[in-house]
């Protein structure tokens, strides 16, 4: 697992993938930043992080995992990858884990805003750190979905669309038509940390999706291996 882990990240910091996402994250971070707290005077990190869990991961995560496996079969790379001596298992553990790094490097960053706001009013840092503990697994909920649709198409842009799609699909219609897609609604799961509290119920659910996503990507490269 960790071979694959190590190529993973590499290859993220030797395309622009890595710095496109981490980029993308921090623009949002600053912009919110600027609307949740230097506008309006607030002091609050959990919303921060709430609003960027709800308007930047539909974005960032389908370019973090888009190329997962669509590239290795795009490139002709995935017969290789799956009849090596490593399992299935560890290289799709491999891959879920690099993506995951460029989240942790990213909310490894936005405590910059955290700092800034000590010279003002000191945030609750046991809020701010529940609050990213929940984005962390919220996240990797995310990357799990995206990591999945990668493994079903060679072509990295229906990948990110079709992940793109799920994930805001259901901010679009509890937002504009009152409807609840509890399933794939994965922000319904980040109530309570923004607020500093861990709700065991919320990561019972994140782990439980995390889990399933993974478990199914596992099957579908474990199936494309017995054809190969």
């Amino acid at each position: 697992m960790w071979a694959v882990y190590k190529k993973e990240l590499k290859s993220y910091f030797l395309s622009p993938i890595g710095y496109i996402a981490i980029g993308i994250f921090l623009l949002a971070f600053s912009a919110i930043f600027l609307f949740t707290t230097i506008f309006v005077r607030g002091y609050d990190m959990g919303s921060l992080y709430f609003y960027i869990a709800i308007l930047g991961l539909p974005i960032i995560i389908p370019v973090i995992t888009m190329r997962m496996f669509s590239e290795e079969r795009k490139n002709g790379t995935e017969q290789l990858l799956i009849t090596s001596p490593r399992s299935i298992t560890s290289i799709v553990f491999g891959k879920f884990f690099a993506a995951t790094t460029i989240v942790i490097i990213t909310l490894l960053f936005s405590l910059l805003y955290y700092v800034i706001l000590c010279f003002f009013k000191a945030p609750n840092l046991v809020t701010t750190l529940v609050a990213m503990l929940g984005f962390l697994l919220l996240s990797m909920s995310a990357i799990s979905l995206g990591m999945f649709i990668s493994s079903l198409t060679e072509h990295q842009s229906i990948a990110a669309i079709l992940n793109f799609g799920v994930l805001f699909l259901p901010i679009i219609t509890s937002t504009f038509f009152g409807v609840e897609i509890p399933f794939i609604n994965l922000a319904i799961n980040y109530q309570k940390f923004p607020s500093g509290l861990v709700s065991i119920q919320e990561i019972v659910n994140l782990l439980a999706f995390m889990i399933m996503f993974i478990l199914f990507t596992i099957i579908i490269m474990q199936r494309r291996k017995s054809v190969k």
